[in-house]
């Protein structure tokens, strides 16, 4: 077991997601950035699909109840075992018993935790990831919460050192637009292409919302309910847009002016942060 003596606010149990499931209204979830959790479990000898832990912001505090190895990545954070100092990108002992801090990151957002053996909840459709938008997989980690353990697979591999990548102060992501780029007006999209937005304050796993020059609409009706998918752009009613995330839902009644090719960038995108856009190369 791995015993959480504190939790943080937003703690979850992620694996690689449950994908093939939108048909049935079930998104794919998952880690915010799956390399980050598959290069901890690698670290620790885990298969690439193990489930570990998403660390918001905060940092938290766990103990285990056997004798672990242990790898974070992702963001850059304060890591001690007991009074021992640890790194974020290197495979880690922890002694039974010993009380494991993981302190807030020094900058970006999140910290993925992988633990030998994996975090070995009950899986829901083939995963053990925590879906905060269907309420599916494992409630959010919470303080008192003992967490199972999968058995170890046996001496990791030799891995010394991964380098822990800077979080960029600005974030650029490539935008293709559609499918309902025709429900704006052309200025629309050519504002979003060339203006900066920031991420807002208010967001989640579920999406990041932006911040900057409101998108105006060509069409004012009501677009019924359709498809959605990682990485959309849809635009509420108050013109500003909003960058679906894993847990994202799997349909959506706001028109969507684009989609974003990779969101991996946005899982460290602290509130402030500046985000522009750019079309696909050709």
């Amino acid at each position: 077991m791995i015993e959480v003596l504190r939790a943080g606010p937003a703690t979850t149990v992620q694996d690689l997601g449950r994908p093939g499931y939108a048909h049935l209204g079930v998104p794919r979830s998952g880690a915010l950035d799956p390399a980050a959790l598959a290069l901890a479990n690698r670290l620790v000898g885990n298969p690439p699909s193990a489930a570990g832990l998403e660390i918001t912001l905060t940092g938290c505090t766990l103990r285990p109840t056997r004798a672990v190895t242990v790898a974070l990545t992702g963001a850059d954070a304060e890591v001690r075992m007991d009074r021992r100092p640890g790194d974020v990108g290197r495979p880690l002992s922890v002694p039974a018993g010993a009380v494991l801090r993981i302190g807030p990151p020094r900058a970006g957002l999140r910290t993925w935790l992988a633990v030998d053996g994996g975090i070995a909840v009950e899986p829901v459709l083939g995963s053990r990831a925590t879906d905060t938008l269907s309420g599916l997989g494992p409630p959010p980690v919470r303080d008192g919460d003992r967490l199972p353990l999968g058995p170890s697979p046996g001496r990791p591999p030799p891995v010394d050192w991964t380098v822990v990548p800077p979080v960029p102060p600005r974030l650029r992501l490539t935008l293709r637009p559609g499918p309902r780029d025709d429900w704006f007006t052309a200025d629309a999209l050519d504002r979003l292409l060339r203006t900066a937005y920031t991420v807002s304050p208010v967001g989640d796993r579920v999406g990041a919302r932006l911040l900057g020059a409101p998108l105006p609409r060509a069409v004012a009706g009501e677009l019924p309910s359709e498809g959605v998918v990682l990485g959309a752009v849809q635009v509420p009613a108050d013109g500003q847009p909003l960058i679906f995330l894993a847990d994202h839902p799997t349909t959506g009644g706001y028109p969507v002016i684009g989609v974003v090719d990779d969101v991996t960038g946005l899982a460290q995108a602290r509130p402030g942060t500046t985000v522009t856009f750019h079309g696909p190369q050709r």
